[in-house]
This record gives structure tokens, sequence and C-alpha cells, in this order.
């Protein structure tokens, strides 16, 4: 399928975001490791959590969990650390993304988890098993029982299964880390996780960390790049999910293409747990004022744009296609950082970003695998262009409001939203955008 999207000539409408997916996802796990009894409130009802939600409460032997890469960091931790045996699989997209660095920090702490296919990447076999029966107590107890089985042996093996500190680069998947983290209280010493070099994505950290606060959890940075986590176990409480300010910036992105706009967002507040609520203030320097009110924030135009855009986006690189877009299209020269994490998402989204921006008419250049930078060169626009998604949901949505600039632009694939935003396009047909449908044969 394919949408042509026809614009309005202004914006002015009032918009429920859906609930935070990352809060979603991470409050999942937690609730499950503290075996709570009331799921969280106002879950999301994008497709990323309900593969979450499925995993965790139907089980089977195999879980597909489809394009869903949050859920597989972070259920190939809760796993292993879950007794059962069980194959974590998914799409064709997903069997290509790397999960090595996660796996092997798991095996140190213990797990057993073996590569069903091509080393270092999907499927997994996983053998869990509850950590607390591994504590030396247990050890103490089998050699009463085991004549050939000596203390110091199983001391041995306590040292080697249950290793309490790790060692990570800081510039891998903030996921990666957020998932050793959340698995960190049940472990019978805890953990302490050192981070290496330059730590990207910290605010998706400080989310998790802030999460499991709020379940009980005692962890904390203890240094500048040093996290413990004490063996506290979570405990139940009421908790509920927050709006998406990812979602959010797609509207963002609407407000500074349109000619006048005044939309309201409601869920989001200034003290969020969510880094990328950082994105407002960065869009005030794309003309986009955002004013807080008791039920959310309102959007309006104020005129003042810089000549150029300049940010480091280490810290919200969910955000990236947002900002290279709108700036390509209000025609401001930028240069974003940063950014050595798109390459191993949905798509490798620095490579696709170039391509659907040339058929706009914009060559964007990139340096060395994490910077994106474009100093006004264009080049020969398609006359009618048909963006690729790249079962890439923010693709999409980064590109359908290219409409307000470009009425020819057309959004290949449009389903591929549900993965964060299910409704999406009706939220755009409420704010008065038009979408016809086109059922065309696409390969991407």
């Amino acid at each position: 399928m394919i949408y042509h999207i026809l614009p309005p000539s202004s914006i002015r409408t009032s918009i429920q975001l859906p609930a935070s997916k990352s809060i979603s996802n991470r409050a999942l796990i937690i609730h499950a490791l503290g075996k709570g009894d009331c799921l969280p409130e106002n879950l999301s009802d994008c497709d990323d959590t309900r593969v979450m939600v499925k995993a965790l409460t139907e089980g089977g032997d195999t879980i597909d969990i489809l394009a869903a890469g949050t859920a597989m960091r972070f259920l190939t931790a809760y796993f292993s650390i879950t007794p059962g045996q069980r194959i974590l699989t998914g799409t064709a997209r997903m069997q290509q993304r790397p999960i090595q660095l996660l796996v092997d920090a798991l095996r140190q702490l213990g797990a057993d988890i073996a590569y069903t296919n091509r080393e270092g990447f999907p499927p997994l076999r996983i053998r869990g098993k509850e950590p607390n029966n591994c504590e030396l107590k247990n050890y103490e107890q089998e050699v009463c029982e085991q004549e050939n089985c000596k203390l110091k042996n199983c001391e041995q093996e306590k040292k080697e299964t249950l290793c309490s500190e790790l060692t990570l680069q800081g510039n891998v998947s903030s996921q990666y880390i957020s998932a050793l983290l959340m698995i960190g209280p049940m472990l019978p010493h805890g953990l302490t996780l050192h981070l290496s070099g330059n730590i990207i994505s910290r605010p998706y950290i400080d989310l998790t960390l802030q999460l499991m606060g709020e379940f009980g959890a005692k962890a904390e940075w203890t240094s500048e790049s040093t996290i413990t986590v004490h063996p506290q176990p979570y405990h139940s409480v009421p908790f509920t999910v927050e709006s998406d300010w990812s979602a959010a910036s797609y509207w963002y992105e609407m407000a500074a293409l349109s000619e006048e706009a005044e939309i309201e967002l409601t869920g989001l507040f200034p003290n969020s747990y969510q880094g990328d609520s950082r994105g407002h203030e960065l869009f005030s320097q794309l003309g986009v004022e955002t004013a807080f009110t008791p039920h959310g924030v309102k959007l309006t135009k104020s005129g003042q744009r810089v000549e150029r855009m300049e940010a480091d986006l280490v810290d919200i690189p969910d955000l990236a296609q947002t900002f290279v877009v709108t700036c390509a299209l209000l025609n401001i020269p930028f240069r974003f950082t940063g950014l050595q994490s798109l390459k191993i998402k949905e798509t490798d989204r620095i490579t696709a970003l170039r391509n659907e921006l040339r058929k706009l008419g914009y060559a964007i250049e990139e340096e060395n695998d994490s910077v994106l930078y474009w100093n006004g060169e264009r080049c020969e626009a398609e006359v009618s262009p048909l963006i690729a998604t790249y079962e890439d949901h923010r693709m999409a949505m980064a590109f359908a409001p290219a409409a307000l600039c470009c009425p020819s632009v057309r959004i290949a694939h449009p389903h591929v939203v549900s993965k964060s935003y299910p409704r999406y396009w009706d939220d755009l047909r409420q704010a008065g955008f038009r979408m016809e449908e086109e059922a065309t044969q696409l390969s991407e």
C-alpha cells in the first residue's frame, strides 16, 4: 500500500499522544521480575509493547518478537534468569541485528545462551535459571550429598557463574545496558557495571534507573562511568505510563513546516523521565515554541529560526530522522553528530535518510558512520517521490510531514507506524491531512 498525503493549509488540533513505548517496555520487565499482581496502567498499544506483553504472559517454547528490537534485548536478559528453555526469534531483519555484546555479558553472569543459526545474531536458545539457586549455601548443601564434590570446587564454580561485575563499552546501545541493569537486583550479589569510553544515550540509562527505583530497587551511578545495582528485589507498586515524547517530535515537525499551527499535545510533562523530552528545546531553534499546560504542551510558531543548526544527538538518537528531515525542508543547513547507533536500528537509518531525501532534492552527506550534515547542496528532485520506509516506523512518521512542503510526496508501506504509534494516521486525519490509498505492489 501507498499513501499519497494531502496536507491542510493550517493545523489547529489537540492530540492525545500514545503512551511511551520506552517506559512501557521497561515497566513490563520490572513488573514481571517483581512478580506484581497489577500491570502498569496506560501501557502503549504499539506492536512492540503488545509483543512484550504476549511473551511475558503467554510464554511458549518459541517466542517470536517480530521486529521488536527492544523486546529482543530485554527478554534475552529476562529469560536468562527465568526457569525454562525457550527459543527467542524474530523477523529476517531482526536476525540481522547484532546481540553478541549482550549475550557475552549475560554469559559472564552465568546465563546459558546459545545461537541457533549465525554466531552473534538471533535466534537464541535460552536455558533460564533462578540466579538465587546458585548461592554458596546451596553448594555447601550439595557437598554433603555428593561424595565426589569438594567445597573448593563448588566455590570455584560459584565464582565463575556468579560474576557480579562487568565492563562494557559506553557507546553500545543503551538497551544492552538497560537489559543488564534491570536484572541486576535479582542477582545474588547485585551488579556493578563499568562503562568505558564515551557513554551514549545516557538519558535512556537514567530512565531505566529511575523506573527501577520506582519499583523499589536500589541502583545508582557511583562514579561518572560506574553503576551499582544492589541485590534488593523489586516490589509491586501502582504505576502509570506517561505519553511519548518521541511521538511528539513529529507534531513539532509539522508545526515547524506549516504556515500556521497551533497544536496541543496532551499527556506530556516538563519533568519527564524521557530523554527525548529535550527535543522541545531544540525545536525552539526551528521556530516552534512550547508552552506547558496542566494537561500537556501547546505548540505555536515563533517565526524565529536559526540560520544553521548543529547538535549532538547522541542522547536522543530516535529524534535524528525528525530533525534531519525538518532542517532540510526548511532549507536550514545542519550538522548532527552522535548518530552511531542509527546503523543498527530497524534499518540503517543514516543510509535510508540520505536515499530518501535525495528523492526530495537534498544531497545529505555523512561522516564516520556517525555524522549527518548538509550545507545546502541540492539535486534533482523526483516529480512524485515515493518514500521507502524500510520496515522502519520512524521513516514513515518523519517523512509524512514533508507533504506540507512537497504535496506530491507518497509514503510506502504506511502500516509500519504500528510499531510505536498505531493511531498516527488517524491523528493526522484529525489534524486535517488526507491520505489517498494506492494499492500497488512494492519492493524496497
